[in-house]
């Protein structure tokens, strides 16, 4: 993920719930006419992985577990 998505994103968490449902289900519609073939979607995945985990090991990022998650949106 670029630096400004993930400063879209940490904005776009800030906001209330239902704001942020429209906004995921907007993000979501745009992927329906941008259609990937299934090795160009498999190497996205590949390089978003290997992306997250440079972070991690760098210390840049941190693991969350699942009930960090639920308790962050609540």
């Amino acid at each position: 993920m670029t630096n400004a998505a993930e400063t879209l994103l940490e904005q776009a968490l800030t906001l209330p719930i239902q704001d942020r449902a429209l906004l995921a289900s907007g993000l979501l519609a745009s992927l329906d006419s941008e259609t990937l073939g299934e090795i160009e979607v498999e190497a996205l995945w590949s390089a978003e992985t290997e992306q997250r985990a440079a972070q991690l090991q760098a210390g840049h990022a941190e693991l969350v577990s699942w009930d960090g998650v639920v308790e962050h949106i609540d």
